[in-house]
């Protein structure tokens, strides 16, 4: 385990698995230097600030598959990891009109060192991680891992896994049987869609490296408790066993 102000590298570095993971929503971790109100608390536990229990699903596939995971260590309010840096909502002024008190007025030169001190050390990160797999030979599979909310702004969400993509509709098909298999109610580009820029993350990495690239949406109810979330953790990983990628099984 690797872990520095920005990103932990949890499993293994070495290893040869067809399979890299990242998660960047895993905490709503915030860094000593920033103050926060009273007001701010209460947001810091919601989906705003990160990706209920996605962290610990990224810590337990990665666990069984013995591969490598990328996780950011700093809440998405910070700056977003899954955001290009010119993208409005790359740092959120507002959270359901809530105006979030570090993020306000912010000078040229704060975002920069946010930038330089949280963004880019993860995306460094990623871009390492996949070199030194690939340096080992064979395919990789790129797997973006995020939760959503049951109830988005009123908006209830019956679906239980999305399999967000860019480019990869059938291996995204694949994966979704699969899940489903799984017994999971499982949809293709929901509940965002990665045809329309949802995936920015795992699509600058997995397209700079030539890999093919995911993302994995799962309802955070799903995740409510340690128990639930190692079985969701066994059940994707026997999807992710049976999935056939570019001809050997992903993992």
């Amino acid at each position: 385990m690797i872990i520095d102000e920005a990103v932990e590298i949890v499993g293994d570095r070495h290893h040869i698995r067809p399979l890299v993971i990242t998660c960047e929503h895993a905490t709503n971790r915030l860094p000593q230097e920033f103050q926060i109100t009273e007001a701010d608390r209460p947001w810091m536990e919601t989906h705003w600030a990160y990706d209920l229990g996605a962290g610990e699903l990224t810590r337990q596939i990665v666990k069984r598959k013995a591969c490598c995971g990328v996780m950011s260590r700093y809440s998405r309010l910070i700056c977003d990891p899954n955001r290009h840096i010119a993208d409005e909502d790359w740092i959120r002024e507002q959270a359901e009109g809530y105006a979030i008190s570090f993020n306000q007025g912010l000078p040229e030169s704060e975002r920069e060192r946010r930038r330089r001190t949280y963004y880019e050390p993860f995306h460094i990160e990623i871009d390492r991680c996949l070199s030194e797999r690939l340096d080992r030979g064979g395919d990789v599979l790129l797997l973006s891992i995020h939760s959503f909310t049951p109830n988005y702004m009123g908006e209830i969400r019956e679906m239980e896994m999305g399999v967000l993509f860019d480019r990869f509709d059938p291996v995204a098909a694949r994966f979704g049987k699969h899940l489903t298999e799984q017994g999971f109610r499982t949809v293709l580009n929901e509940p965002y869609s990665g045809k329309e820029g949802g995936i920015f993350c795992a699509s600058r990495h997995g397209s700079r490296h030539g890999v093919i690239y995911l993302e994995l949406e799962v309802r955070n109810d799903l995740l409510a408790s340690q128990e639930a979330i190692e079985d969701v953790a066994d059940r994707v990983c026997r999807a992710l066993t049976t999935l056939q990628i570019r001809g050997p099984r992903a993992a």
